[in-house]
């Protein structure tokens, strides 16, 4: 009997078994393959991840930096990143940095997760000249894992780009590009540190979303894009799983995204399009001095992991009536976060007052904020015609080119094309609280006082 690693067909004298013929045996007859294989051979294998993985988690041939594995939920995204690291190692690559969304998703996904480091690396591992690799050691306080040879990886959280100044790599992971915060200044910060090596290769594995940083990494001659679906990994997703999402999602648009990993550039009518948000960003040393500012707040009810986003935007207009979007601190708040949240933003930007929704609390939401700070200008407001009513005449206005957006607005705007105004499944929080800034702004009242401290990007506070 012969168990391979290779695609190649077995010979007139050989017994080929596949992963997936391993996994179709009893258990019974599972035992006695593996007893004859012996103890070491089976261990062996057990971590031999050529043998097991799809022929698509493998890393493809051809000349690209930059490998994108773009693929829906439980396909493998993060088994096939870990592996594609553990075999820069074993080729001899020496310093590997990775990058999570956040700090959370280090420890919990990357490393100590199913198909993290801890649970796929193994004590016999060797470099492919033969040297001791042997099982990494996870240091929690410095972010790192170091293997017996002297190789190391180094994680990092997009929260925190700057920690990217200064180290240098011959390699890079990039988990869940498309749900990093401010993605192109942590994709550019990953670039500059590769400069180890003859050519420092970088892997992205992600569920995609329309942002300019995906769009232009799925478009560079550089990159070489490796597509699939959910569907693709049913040997080793739970039946009950498959059948759920396949029922609940199949033909929506989140299951295009997240099950068939689909680039959904916009909605089907929808008020913004990529054309016209490409058009409205502008750098933040290109904001003028500003006449008004406000914060707004879209609270949600609670703060629960299933529940909606609390949607904090910060937006501002100068003395030509254009607006300019500033800040989006949407993020799951409990109710005193998002009111401290909110204030913070109010002194940090020098703001007129923050606009907040009441439909979800009534006189709460104004009680929740004026506990944090009761001297606090609040105006609520509240929603008596329908999203799309109140959303369609600040639509209008980036139209007339009278919007314009800091750079680095990503999932605001992603929300903002894929929002379907007839059917959207699911609270637009971001794009809310950037309508109720802009309307506050725009549509009420005289948006030039005859006197205030005006925010400028270049100068700060002036009078």
């Amino acid at each position: 009997m012969k168990i391979t690693a290779s695609r190649q067909q077995p010979t007139s004298r050989q017994i080929s078994l596949t992963a997936s013929d391993l996994r179709s045996l009893p258990p019974e007859k599972l035992q006695q393959v593996l007893s004859e294989l012996g103890q070491n051979k089976a261990e062996e294998l057990r971590y031999l991840w050529p043998f097991w993985a799809r022929q698509e988690q493998l890393e493809p041939e051809g000349d690209w930096n930059i490998w994108i594995a773009l693929a829906g939920r439980g396909w493998g995204k993060t088994r096939a990143g870990v592996e594609w690291v553990r075999e820069q190692v074993k080729s001899g690559k020496k310093r590997i940095a990775a990058v999570a969304p956040t700090n959370s998703d280090i420890r919990r996904v990357m490393v100590e997760g199913e198909s993290g480091f801890l649970n796929v690396c193994w004590k016999g591992d060797k470099t492919h000249r033969g040297g001791k690799m042997g099982y990494p050691v996870w240091s929690p306080t410095n972010r790192t894992l170091t293997w017996e040879n002297g190789a190391k990886v180094e994680f990092y959280s997009a929260e925190d780009p700057e920690r990217l100044r200064g180290p240098q790599f011959h390699a890079a992971w990039a988990d869940e590009v498309a749900a990093w915060r401010n993605q192109q200044d942590v994709w550019d910060m990953l670039q500059f540190t590769l400069r180890l090596g003859r050519k420092p290769k970088v892997m992205v594995t992600t569920t995609p979303k329309p942002t300019k940083l995906m769009r232009g990494l799925i478009a560079s001659p550089d990159s070489h894009v490796t597509r699939g679906s959910t569907f693709d990994n049913v040997d080793n997703l739970a039946k009950p799983f498959l059948d759920t999402v396949k029922k609940e999602y199949e033909g929506t648009r989140l299951g295009r995204q997240e099950l068939y990993a689909e680039i959904l550039e916009e909605a089907d009518g929808a008020l913004w399009t990529t054309e016209m948000l490409d058009e409205c960003t502008i750098e933040r040393s290109e904001v003028p001095e500003l006449n008004r500012i406000v914060v707004a707040v879209d609270p949600a009810v609670t703060a629960k992991t299933e529940s909606d986003m609390t949607g904090i935007v910060v937006a501002g207009v100068d003395v030509n009536g254009i607006g300019y979007v500033l800040e989006d601190a949407t993020d799951r708040f409990s109710p005193q976060q998002w009111a401290a949240k909110a204030i913070s933003l109010y002194r940090e930007y020098s703001a007129d007052r923050i606009v907040a929704e009441r439909n979800q609390g009534g006189e709460m939401v104004r009680r929740t904020l004026e506990a944090e700070d009761e001297t606090v200008p609040i105006r609520l407001v509240h929603a008596s015609r329908g999203k799309m009513a109140r959303a369609e005449p600040i639509s209008a206005l980036y139209e007339k080119h009278k919007v314009k957006h800091v750079k680095g607005l990503d999932e605001l705007e992603t929300q903002m094309r894929t929002w379907e105004p007839l059917g959207s499944l699911g609270s637009p929080d971001r794009l809310d609280a950037c309508v109720w800034a802009l309307t506050d702004l725009m549509h009420h009242g005289n948006p030039t006082p005859t006197l205030r401290l005006a925010y400028s990007s270049a100068k700060g506070l002036v009078a």
